[in-house]
């Protein structure tokens, strides 16, 4: 079962991050309850930073419940198949996640590159190259979330050396391009363990019945 396996060190890294987002979701939203509860306040920055969060806890998830062929999916008509068949069903389920996450990963980049004064990519479906003339907008600010000091040293390449008021949207709007990026990645693991036979299903998770398995058969020990 997958969720005894030995964690890797990247495991860790993943998992520590996905827990310290949601930590950090928690607490913000706590607080803010208690502000206006017992202040009659509001935490001005809170919402907006919630959202980046949750987004940046469900894009990097994406790619993590690939790795770990967590998503939940439909086998009912699946596992009626032979498992040659199901690896050929799972090889066109993987390609044309490739093809979506592809196209997802160019439009993530794209709609980010500009905020980080780079140049976005040329052609509507498939990259042919990077635009020549762009305008830099890296002087675009988030709506709330105040610019904390220690980014400041970040103001001399990025805006021109001008003071930021609010943290600059490439911050939160990196989980774009870099969680497309994972998932291209992940997806191209999982069609190298079905075409190795390591596994035979894309997004058919169990783990619900794995965790009634496991525990019968600790009761079963105890």
């Amino acid at each position: 079962m997958e969720h005894a396996k030995k964690k890797s060190f990247i495991d860790f890294i993943e998992e520590t991050l996905i827990a310290l987002l949601l930590t950090a979701m928690t607490l913000i939203t706590f607080a803010n309850v208690v502000v206006r509860k017992f202040a009659n306040g509001n935490i001005l920055w809170a919402n907006e930073a919630t959202v980046f969060l949750f987004a940046w806890l469900v894009l990097l998830g994406t790619s993590y419940a690939v790795k770990h062929n967590a998503h939940l999916g439909v086998d009912a008509v699946l596992v009626l198949l032979s498992k040659p068949t199901r690896r050929v069903m799972a090889m066109i389920a993987v390609g044309a996640c490739l093809v979506f996450a592809l196209l997802m990963l160019k439009g993530a980049w794209d709609y980010w590159a500009n905020f980080a004064n780079l140049p976005a990519t040329e052609g509507r479906w498939f990259p042919l190259g990077f635009e020549e003339k762009f305008r830099e907008k890296g002087w675009y600010e988030v709506q709330d979330i105040p610019m904390t000091e220690w980014l400041r040293f970040i103001e001399a390449s990025m805006n021109a050396g001008e003071h930021y008021e609010k943290i600059p949207r490439f911050i939160p709007y990196a989980v774009l391009p870099l969680s497309m990026a994972l998932l291209v990645f992940r997806l191209i693991q999982a069609a190298m363990r079905i075409f190795k036979g390591q596994q035979d299903l894309l997004v058919a998770s169990h783990e619900v019945e794995d965790q009634i398995d496991e525990a019968a058969e600790r009761a079963d020990k105890g």
